[in-house]
C-alpha cells in the first residue's frame, strides 16, 4: 500500500509539471511564428496528462481499458516524430537565416570599405590634378620674379615664400601617395608595400626587414589595396605605440592564397583588450573579415607582437587583365594631366 502511495505522489507530481509545460507551450504559441510544434507539443502533453490520470486510476483500483494506453502511447509517439521533423526544419531554417545575414554583413563591409577606397582615389586625384599644378605654377612665378633686381630683405622673403611652396608640394605628394598609392597601382603589391617601408625607415630609423617571394604577380585591386593597407596599419602600430627596434615582416603566395608573418620586438599588449579599445587592430580583422581571411595575432608584455594574416586570392587571375588595363588608362590619365 505504501508503495503505491509513493507511485501516486510520483505521478502527481509528474501531472503538475506536464500541466505546466502545457500552459507554457499555449503562451509560446502567441509568442512565436513556429505554431505546428508548439500544438505538437500541447497535443503530446495533453496524451500524457491523461496517460498519467489512467495510471493514476488503475493505482486506484479501477480497470482501464488497454487499448486506451495503447491509442495514447501512439498519440504521443506521432506528436513526438512529427514535432522533431519540424525542429529540424526550424534549426535549419535558424542556420539559413545565419548564413544569410553573415552574408549581408559582409557584403555591407565590402561595400563600405570599396566606397573609403574610392573616396581616398578620387581625393588624391583631385589634389594631384587640382592643388599639384596650382602650386607648381604659384613656384614659376615666384622663380621669374627672382630673376629682377631685388633687395636683400624681398630676396629673403621670396626665398622663404618658395621653401614654403616646395613644402607645400611635398606635403600634397605624401598626402596623395598616402591616400591613393601610385606605386602600388602601378606595379604591384610588393612595390607598394617596399616603398612604403622606405619612406617608413627615412623617417623612423627602425631596422625594417621585408621579405617576399612576389614577383610581377597582380591580384584583384580590391586584394592588393586591402593587403596593403593592413601591412601599413601594422607598420604604424608598431612605430608609434611598441617603441620596437626591429620590424620584421614576410609576404609569401602559393598559387593561392596570400600570406603575411608580421613580428616586431616591441614591449607587447594583450591583444584582446586592444581589438576592444582600438590601435587599428579591429580596423584590420574587419578589412580581412571581408575577403573571408584569417587575422592571428599573439602577444605579450615585454616579449613583442607577432600576427599572421591569410587571405584566399583566387580568381584574382581572372580579373588580372581588366584591372591591369584600368591601370593603363588612370597612368594615361595621370601622364596627360601632368
Amino acid at each position: 500500500m505504501r508503495s503505491y502511495i509513493g507511485w501516486e505522489i510520483l505521478l502527481g507530481i509528474v501531472l503538475v509539471l506536464q500541466i505546466i509545460a502545457t500552459i507554457l507551450a499555449i503562451r509560446l504559441i502567441r509568442r512565436t511564428k513556429y505554431n505546428s510544434i508548439w500544438i505538437l507539443c500541447i497535443v503530446g502533453f495533453v496524451a500524457l496528462t491523461a496517460e498519467r490520470v489512467c495510471q493514476l486510476v488503475m493505482l486506484d483500483g479501477r480497470p482501464v481499458d488497454f487499448t486506451v494506453f495503447i491509442a495514447l502511447g501512439t498519440l504521443i509517439s506521432l506528436c513526438i516524430s512529427v514535432a522533431v521533423l519540424f525542429a529540424n526544419r526550424l534549426i535549419n531554417y535558424i542556420d539559413r537565416l545565419d548564413r544569410q545575414r553573415q552574408l549581408f554583413n559582409k557584403r555591407i563591409l565590402t561595400a563600405v570599405l570599396r566606397t573609403e577606397e574610392r573616396s581616398r582615389l578620387n581625393f588624391s586625384k583631385e589634389l594631384h590634378d587640382g592643388l599639384g599644378p596650382l602650386l607648381s605654377s604659384a613656384k614659376m612665378s615666384l622663380s621669374a620674379l627672382s630673376r629682377g633686381e631685388l633687395s636683400e630683405q624681398n630676396r629673403e622673403i621670396l626665398n622663404n615664400t618658395a621653401f614654403v611652396i616646395d613644402e607645400a608640394i611635398r606635403s600634397v605628394r605624401e598626402i596623395s601617395n598616402n591616400m591613393s598609392p601610385q606605386v602600388l597601382m602601378d606595379f604591384g603589391l610588393a612595390q607598394g608595400v617596399q616603398s612604403f617601408i622606405s619612406r617608413s625607415v627615412s623617417l623612423h630609423g627602425v631596422n625594417i626587414r621585408f621579405t617576399t617571394n612576389l614577383r610581377s604577380e597582380r591580384f584583384n585591386n580590391e586584394v592588393e589595396v586591402i593587403m596593403y593597407r593592413v601591412i601599413c596599419e601594422l607598420i604604424n602600430n608598431s612605430l608609434k605605440h611598441s617603441g620596437c627596434s626591429a620590424i620584421n615582416l614576410s609576404l609569401s603566395f602559393d598559387g593561392t592564397q596570400l600570406k603575411l608573418d608580421y613580428s616586431d620586438n616591441g614591449r607587447g599588449f594583450n591583444p584582446k583588450a586592444m581589438l576592444d579599445c582600438g590601435m587599428g587592430l579591429s580596423n584590420i580583422s574587419s578589412r580581412v573579415n571581408s575577403l573571408s581571411g584569417t587575422f592571428v595575432i599573439d602577444s605579450r608584455k615585454g616579449e613583442g607582437m607577432r600576427a599572421t594574416v591569410k587571405v584566399n586570392a583566387r580568381g584574382s587571375e581572372e580579373s588580372k587583365n581588366g584591372v591591369e588595363n584600368g591601370r593603363r588608362r588612370n597612368r594615361g590619365k595621370g601622364r596627360a594631366g601632368r
